[in-house]
């Protein structure tokens, strides 16, 4: 499941963030919050052009949320993939994932609406997920508004991946908006302390400090981590949900939670390519500097053009 060394592209990525430690305490979290600016700054340099970006807010609800919609360089109306970032539900934003987005947008021919849902501990669950439902209903139910053609996908990564997935499950159990396809990136979803996964490279961008405080500030009582829409590894049936793309790192402390996810998905027989990148990190399809991101971004959003795009 694991190469025998980090790509070196990832690697030196990761060894400059390292600078940078995740904080675990509240002072802690609102330098890392503050610091976000300039960091993505440095981030999003040159970024890779789209035809057109749209700052503005959906409803929520508990208020609106503010979002970023990344339309093609082509003529529309486009197919909708609706997008959460990732953070662990406690960082991360519209910003830190423009990068991405844009590249999802120009390899794919498809309109990107990224979400800046409500972060925890300050909302703790369900608040983020009942955002990001709210996003993709909306989206549905607005195609004009978005210059779209009616046709909707979800895709995250890593916290944003696990909200992409219960929107679809919350999608398929509610009789809700139709969604057509569920690209999910190193998601965090599944994780148990005792896989090998985390025994093995707990350290690599997260350790096990960072993913206990994720959970933390994430979950004010630990009766919600076994509630379906909390982590769809805990649903019993999830044979209705959109077809998947499941994608995980070798490195990637995440990673047999996301593998273990893709083969629930097989099980209950949803359609679902599961790709696992044997010597990339957590978070690699977010480091600009790393060839392999680029070729992963393109391959999943080539599964999301022939989905979406399919009649």
């Amino acid at each position: 499941m694991h190469a025998d060394e980090i790509d070196p592209q990832a690697k030196a990525a990761i060894e400059r963030q390292e600078r940078f430690p995740l904080p675990h305490s509240p002072w802690g979290l609102k330098l890392a919050r503050l610091l976000t600016g300039p960091a993505m700054w440095i981030q999003n340099r040159n970024p890779p052009a789209v035809g057109k970006t749209v700052d503005g807010a959906v409803p929520g609800p508990a208020g609106d949320l503010d979002v970023r919609l990344y339309l093609p360089d082509d003529d529309g109306p486009f197919p909708t993939v609706v997008f959460f970032h990732g953070g662990g539900f406690v960082l991360g934003s519209i910003e830190t994932h423009d990068w991405l987005c844009r590249h999802l947008t120009r390899d794919s021919g498809c309109a990107v609406l990224s979400v800046d849902y409500r972060l925890a501990p300050e909302h703790p669950f369900p608040a983020a997920v009942a955002d990001a439902y709210a996003a993709v209903e909306w989206a549905a139910a607005n195609p004009d508004t978005i210059d779209g053609t009616g046709r909707v996908a979800v895709a995250g990564d890593s916290a944003g991946g696990a909200l992409a997935a219960v929107a679809a499950l919350m999608a398929a159990e509610r009789d809700g908006p139709e969604i057509a396809y569920q690209a999910l990136l190193y998601p965090g979803v599944g994780v148990e302390a005792d896989q090998p996964s985390i025994e093995e490279h707990a350290g690599i961008v997260l350790d096990e400090a960072d993913l206990e405080w994720f959970t933390e500030c994430y979950y004010d009582h630990e009766i919600h981590e076994r509630n379906p829409y909390a982590d769809p590894t805990n649903a019993g049936d999830v044979s209705g949900v959109a077809p998947a793309t499941v994608v995980t790192a070798g490195f990637d402390p995440l990673r047999d939670g996301g593998r273990a996810y893709a083969e629930q998905l097989v099980r209950d027989g949803v359609a679902t390519r599961y790709e696992n990148y044997a010597d990339q990190v957590h978070g690699f399809m977010t480091l600009r500097d790393v060839d392999r991101a680029t070729e992963a971004i393109a391959d999943v959003a080539d599964d999301l053009a022939d989905a979406l795009r399919a009649d």
